[in-house]
C-alpha cells in the first residue's frame, strides 16, 4: 500500500481503532505502521529499523523496533509470517468487518506477498480436521510458498528464449 492518501486514511483508522481498544498509537508506533504500510514487501525487524532512519531520520533501537512491532501485531495492524521472520502490514485495517484468519501466498523468488482470507467452509474443514488430530491451535494464519504469476512468466519466457537460442 503505497498511495499516501490510503496510508494517511489507514493510519487514521489505526488511531480510531486503538482509541476503541483504549491503547495509544504514539507517534513512534505510527510510524513503523507508516514503514509497513509503504513497503512493497515483507520487513524483517532490522528492515524497518533501516527504512526508519531513511524514512524519518530518526535511529529505532532493535530492541524498540520489535517492541513496537508486538505492539502492532497484538492490535491486529500488522501480521508476522512465521516461515519467513518478516511483517506485513495488514490489508484491512481501515475495514469494519469482522476478519477471517489470514491466508498468505508468498512468492519463494521475489518475495512478494498477497493476503487472502480463508473462506468458513475451508476454515471449518480445517478446524475439524485439526480437532480430530487432537491438535489446539495457537495462532490460525496459513501461509503458503510457491511462485507469483509474474515469477511464473519470467520463467516461461526465459524457457522460450532458451529454445529460441538452440
Amino acid at each position: 500500500m503505497s498511495d499516501q492518501i490510503s496510508v494517511d486514511d489507514t493510519v487514521t483508522k489505526a488511531r480510531q481503532n486503538c482509541q476503541q481498544l483504549g491503547v495509544r498509537l504514539t507517534p513512534k508506533r505510527e510510524k513503523v505502521l507508516r514503514v509497513l504500510l509503504n513497503a512493497d514487501q515483507p520487513l524483517s525487524a532490522y528492515d524497518v529499523v533501516d527504512l526508519f532512519k531513511e524514512q524519518f531520520s530518526e535511529n529505532l533501537p532493535a530492541m524498540s523496533a520489535y517492541r513496537i512491532l508486538t505492539f502492532l501485531l497484538d492490535n491486529g495492524f500488522v501480521h508476522k509470517l512465521e516461515t519467513t521472520n518478516q511483517f506485513i502490514s495488514c490489508r484491512h485495517i481501515s475495514c469494519d468487518h469482522q476478519h477471517e484468519p489470514p491466508q498468505f501466498l508468498i512468492c519463494d523468488r521475489c518475495n512478494a506477498v498477497k493476503e487472502l482470507s480463508i473462506g468458513k467452509q475451508t476454515l471449518t474443514e480445517l478446524n475439524n480436521g485439526i480437532e480430530q488430530s487432537g491438535f489446539v491451535l495457537v495462532r490460525k494464519q496459513l501461509e503458503l510458498h510457491g511462485l507469483c504469476q509474474e515469477c511464473q512468466q519470467k520463467d516461461h519466457s526465459d524457457i522460450a528464449l532458451d529454445k529460441s537460442e538452440s
